[in-house]
């Protein structure tokens, strides 16, 4: 299921009243939350360092707020580099 971009939008909006600003614009700048396979969410962010970051600290808050979001239980969100994103979209 590709995730829409209100939905798109709606993560990301929970998530900057999470993380803080600051934060927000530093590590989720240029985030798409993509597209769910089964119960993995993927999840692009601006670079490598801003991804791993992005999954070691915040990945149960994303599953949290993108399963309510979806409306679908999210069990794995895996985010990777932007480079890394299916041309197709």
């Amino acid at each position: 299921m590709i995730v829409t971009d209100v939905q798109d939008q709606a993560i990301a909006a929970r998530m900057a009243l999470i993380v803080g600003a600051n934060r927000f614009d530093r590590l989720f700048r240029a985030v798409r939350f993509d597209e769910v396979d089964g119960d993995i969410l993927y999840v692009y962010a601006s670079d490598e360092d801003a991804a791993a970051e992005m999954e070691d600290e915040f990945a149960l808050h994303i599953s949290i707020i993108a399963s309510k979001i979806l409306d679908m239980q999210i069990n794995v969100v895996l985010v990777l580099p932007l480079q890394l994103m299916k041309s197709e979209r």
